[in-house]
């Protein structure tokens, strides 16, 4: 399994009911395979899986795979409070031919470090799948740390983390350390930095509905190798990043999606939509921004 690209945490679609909107899901998988993202993670935080029954979230799971069908890795979110939970979405990312999982610290529980590597070796031993891991310490409430790593070692289906820390520092013990895991970033803001120490994968919510910003910036960093004109990229989105971080993360996502003729649907209670002057303001980032990208690349794509 190789996590080079941009993969896109897909958002999940609501009906007026509330219930989840499979058809819309369905062509979202189908606009973002269109739009050349590398792959697709079905039940991450953007997802709201925590939002999810298990049965809604183990629907996805199987519409996802028979939409996608081969056409684009597929990584399986395995979220959960319990590590039995977490057991049951990793093994149906396997019966559903996922190409991996993601696997993150169990959240509220606090585990240590060697529990959460526990949690990560029990849910790998019931699907012997490519794990990403899952480094968010601001939702989970813990880091992982060097004896975690310490204590994952041998485990050879820990192929790569998405690092969402924040912390630099991380970013660059991975790198030093642990050369073996593959890097994508998990902090937006980082991207360029995250490319520039070698990174060449991107876990990245804004994806969802401008895709091709998010392979431009990634093309021109690890392919092209260009970080004068990466920089240019990155200076562009940023304006985004900062409003995404502005307190409704997957409202915003959902609206920017909306704005492409996506249905959405709305988010899952306690969360609530845009405002009709922050939604403005997210129109205005999000034109802007694909201008100055567009001129940028040239018009390119």
């Amino acid at each position: 399994m190789n996590f080079d690209g941009i993969f896109t945490p897909v958002i999940t679609p609501l009906l007026p009911s509330g219930e989840i909107d499979h058809a819309a899901f369905s062509d979202i998988l189908e606009y973002l395979i269109d739009s050349r993202v590398h792959g697709i993670v079905v039940g991450g935080s953007t997802g709201e899986y925590y939002a999810h029954t298990t049965e809604e979230r183990l629907a996805l799971i199987a519409r996802a795979s028979d939409v996608i069908n081969g056409r684009l890795p597929l990584v399986i979110g395995t979220g959960a409070i319990r590590t039995e939970d977490s057991i049951v979405f990793a093994q149906a990312a396997r019966r559903h031919k996922a190409n991996a999982i993601l696997v993150g610290s169990p959240p509220y529980a606090l585990p240590t470090q060697q529990e959460i590597a526990a949690h990560v070796l029990t849910v790998d031993q019931a699907a012997s799948l490519p794990i990403m891991l899952y480094n968010y310490p601001a939702r989970m409430g813990v880091s992982m740390g060097e004896s975690f790593y310490a204590a994952l070692d041998g485990c050879k289906n820990v192929i790569a983390i998405k690092e969402s820390s924040g912390d630099m520092h991380s970013l660059h013990r991975l790198a030093q350390y642990h050369p073996d895991i593959q890097i994508s970033c998990g902090w937006d803001d980082q991207a360029l930095e995250y490319f520039a120490w070698g990174a060449r994968s991107w876990v990245c919510a804004g994806s969802n509905f401008i895709p091709a910003e998010h392979v431009a910036l990634y093309e021109t960093c690890v392919l092209e190798k260009d970080f004068d004109k990466g920089r240019k990229i990155m200076t562009a989105m940023l304006p985004l990043m900062d409003f995404l971080e502005g307190g409704k993360f997957v409202q915003s996502i959902k609206y920017g999606c909306e704005l492409n003729g996506l249905r959405t649907g709305g988010v899952r209670q306690p969360l609530k939509g845009l405002n009709d002057a922050e939604k403005e303001s997210l129109r205005v980032v999000i034109e802007t921004l694909r201008k100055t990208v567009s001129s940028i690349v040239g018009g390119a794509w």
